[in-house]
């Protein structure tokens, strides 16, 4: 069977100026007289994996390994510098929640902007407005513009948003652990809903515990490259002894 989302031979390298310039003006001066000066950083190194439809995959590493730099790349948000990446279904990407917002609107409004952003009609978040008021938990403050709202209350509309229908792939960078502990005990729920729905989902968790619990395979990167892939106990026994 094809699988649903494939990542081949992927690298994704950074410029980044060596010096430390502190204006627009600074910039243009150091670029036209030469003096700028740029090193390479390789977040992604030749990363080869491939997800079948259904599946939950874990992506493990420490920090820096390039976990949220490899989902931003199979969501489309970045274009690899090296390699390919084929998607065959529709992406709920939650990653940065919150990024799509705009925070001098109102929550009711931003429903209907995030939505929009992530394909749906206005008459279906219309019909769904209230499903997502429910779920998120925060409906005395919908007419409140979002700069008034905790980083919390923000997770709690976006991940509301997102899962609001049951996409083909679920792409989560450590959403599990926004809120309090009942709204994480209810977005796991959640996400268990989505996957016996027959969603593919790939997420990055530094809980371990997580990632055993939900995952049916799981990529270990470290310094933007493949330590293993595959087996579950195995790969995360190997990786709590690191």
């Amino acid at each position: 069977m094809e699988p649903i989302i494939e990542v081949n031979d992927v690298s994704m390298r950074f410029r980044m100026a060596n010096d430390r310039i502190n204006s627009i003006k600074e910039y243009a001066i150091a670029k036209v007289t030469g003096k700028l000066k740029y090193s390479e950083f390789e977040a992604l190194k030749h990363v080869s994996f491939d997800v079948q439809r259904g599946e939950v995959v874990g992506l493990i590493g420490h920090n820096g390994a390039g976990k949220s730099t490899m989902l931003k790349v199979i969501s489309g948000i970045l274009k690899p510098t090296e390699g390919s990446v084929s998607v065959r279904g529709n992406i709920a990407p939650m990653l940065e929640l919150g990024s799509g917002f705009d925070f001098d609107m109102t929550g009711r409004e931003n429903i209907f902007l995030n939505g929009a952003i992530l394909g749906y009609s206005k008459e279906f978040l219309e019909n769904k407005y209230q499903d997502i008021v429910d779920f998120s938990e925060i409906g005395q403050f919908m007419d409140m513009p979002l700069r008034n709202y905790s980083s919390g209350m923000i997770a709690r509309l976006a991940f509301s948003i997102a899962t609001v229908v049951v996409p083909e792939i679920l792409i989560v960078d450590e959403v599990l652990s926004v809120g309090d502990a009942d709204f994480q005990e209810k977005s796991r729920k959640r996400m268990m809903e989505l996957m016996s729905g027959g969603t593919t989902v790939l997420f990055v968790s530094h809980s371990i515990q997580q990632i055993r619990q939900m995952c049916t395979r799981v990529v270990w990167l470290e310094h933007g490259e493949v330590q293993r892939f595959g087996n579950v106990p195995e790969i995360c026994d190997e990786y709590e002894r690191t």
